[in-house]
């Protein structure tokens, strides 16, 4: 028996580390990781000692003969990554190796350096796994600061609520919450509450890790109409973020939606369109959005896709689930001989192969969707959008043919993320990024970035990983340099400061208070959780812990 990778992989490599036959690539000094869409386990050296799967913060790998239905084609998938790559045998008949080499792990920690304190501005993956490095491999001390009033960043208010595994991770960052070297303070704006210079007057470096809270622009006509929302926007409103409305997506009426943008991104948000309310029920989606849903009419899901099948932006693991959603069927539109052409030509390791269980029709955009109860996703490839209109959108028609127009009751904008300006800090316009050098900003010794601010909106939650251990290994050296700046304010004198300044500050244990108070009332409706959805919500359920202690 072997085990497999499967969809809820999270390419942070806590799982290469622990495999004692290195039959888990790309490894972290490969050049591929990073570049592949998940971690993959060679079904030829695999030993099944299960340690892989013990160590997965996102319950990824499972034996390969008891995955589930819709899981098991990821046995193959896993399989197909070796198909080119010649193992070698070990030795006396020992467990099979690969020619490229055991994994190394060569990066080491100064420790020649004196007590620093470092702040880390935001709380999801990025800057929690900053925090972890910090606080397992020094002995720093760690603040750290969220404008949200909770933790968690993309984890809590990014990730679909029908990806509950995933979420997962976010147990192995709250351990460290309440570490006794970190203090927290939530419900902290940075720019706001105070400067980026008074933070730093009080710390020996700062961690920036906001990621990339804007949405990328589509560039056309009518993207501003009313009708047309951002999938990031949409993505927080089904997520209960407390910036966003409970009324700010109005599905009334609605019989088709229209995407634009085939990424991850718009995967989710077309499946949580699709999928049964009854099955969204039992996880922790908005309770908003829960009853929207299931008032909705939508039948139909469109995903205008700019290129061909042959370069979908999602990921295979994505596109897989797509196919298998129950209820659900998956069309693609035939309109262009280019797409037929790429689908039937795909090899059996290209995205577009994914699309041959689809079916193939060639779509009557002019009439609304069919009537009955059938839900499905059209993907339409070579579509680029050239107007937002009321009720509509125009796009390109086939190869090179007149526009057409596609009936939609809501548009979703699902171009990418982008980061925004952060007070204080240099700011590249064209990327949406902050400056920097190994994560060092320009121009501002003790201040660092790390994740999407850092490098852009790429890569998944695991990828902060890599991200994070780079931009510390550059504090740590400039800690070493005694290249940081003094501190002028202590610990205690940032605690006035913050609580002078904030209203509403949480900290570790107001945190935990807000976790019972969710999942309390997740078990009286039989749900894992009910998330509380706006900042009095969360202040008061976090204040209400501290009362009960007095």
């Amino acid at each position: 028996m072997t085990y497999a990778i499967t969809q809820t992989c999270c390419n942070d490599a806590t799982c290469v580390a622990v495999c004692p036959v290195n039959c888990i690539h790309p490894t972290p000094d490969e050049p591929d990781f990073g570049r592949t869409e998940m971690l993959y386990i060679d079904p030829r050296s695999c030993i099944d000692c299960g340690a892989c799967a013990d160590a997965c913060p996102v319950d990824a790998i499972f034996p390969a003969d008891a995955l589930t239905a819709g899981q098991e084609e990821y046995a193959a998938v896993n399989a197909a990554f070796y198909e080119d790559r010649a193992p070698r045998a070990a030795p006396e008949g020992g467990p099979v190796f690969h020619a490229w080499g055991a994994p190394s792990f060569p990066r080491a920690l100064p420790s020649d350096f004196a007590p620093i304190r470092v702040a880390v501005v935001g709380t999801g993956p990025a800057g929690m796994y900053a925090a972890e490095d910090l606080l397992l491999h020094t002995n720093a001390e760690v603040t750290l600061v969220d404008r949200l009033p909770v933790a968690g960043g993309l984890v809590r208010y990014g990730v679909a609520p029908d990806h509950p595994a995933t979420k997962r991770i976010g147990d192995t960052f709250a351990r460290f919450h309440t570490h006794p070297r970190v203090r927290m303070y939530l419900g902290v704006d940075v720019g706001t509450d105070l400067t980026a210079e008074e933070l730093a007057a009080h710390h020996d470096a700062v961690v920036y890790a906001v990621g990339a809270a804007g949405d990328r622009p589509l560039g056309i006509p009518g993207e501003g109409r009313a009708g047309s929302v951002s999938a990031t926007s949409f993505v927080a409103w089904y997520n209960a973020h407390p910036e966003v409305a409970p009324d700010a997506v109005d599905l009334s009426g609605v019989e088709r939606v229209v995407v634009v943008g085939a990424g991850n991104v718009a995967l989710d948000v077309a499946r949580i369109l699709v999928t049964d309310p009854e099955t969204l029920a039992a996880t922790d989606i908005a309770d908003h959005a829960l009853a929207a849903l299931r008032a909705s009419a939508v039948r139909e899901v469109v995903l205008l896709a700019r290129r061909g099948p042959e370069d979908v932006s999602c990921t295979a693991p994505e596109l897989l689930a797509l196919g298998r959603l129950p209820g659900v069927r998956l069309v693609v539109d035939d309109h262009d001989p280019r797409v037929r052409a790429a689908v039937e030509a795909a090899g059996p390791r290209d995205k577009a192969a994914l699309l041959r269980g689809a079916d193939r029709e060639r779509v009557d955009w002019s009439r609304p969707p069919g009537p009955g109860p059938e839900r499905r996703i059209v993907f339409r490839f070579h579509s680029a959008p050239e107007e937002v209109l009321d009720g509509a959108v125009r796009v390109t028609g086939a190869d090179g043919a007149g526009p057409v127009e596609v009936g939609a009751g809501l548009v979703l904008r699902a171009a990418g993320y982008r980061g925004l300006p952060v007070a204080g800090l240099p700011y590249d316009e064209t990327t949406g990024t902050v400056p920097h050098d190994g994560g060092r900003v320009t121009g501002r010794p003790g201040t660092y970035v790390v994740g999407w601010i850092k490098r852009g909106p790429s890569g998944g939650i695991g990828a902060n990983r890599t991200c994070a251990a780079e931009t510390v290994g550059t504090l740590l050296a400039d800690a070493v340099a005694g290249a940081l700046p003094e501190p002028a304010g202590t610990a205690r004198a940032f605690d006035r400061l913050v609580r002078g300044r904030a209203r509403h500050v949480v900290d570790a244990r107001g945190l935990a208070a807000i976790e019972r108070a969710e999942r309390t009332r997740g078990e009286e409706s039989g749900r894992p959780r009910v998330k509380l959805g706006t900042v009095p919500e969360l202040v008061a359920a976090a204040r209400g812990r501290r009362r009960s202690l007095r």
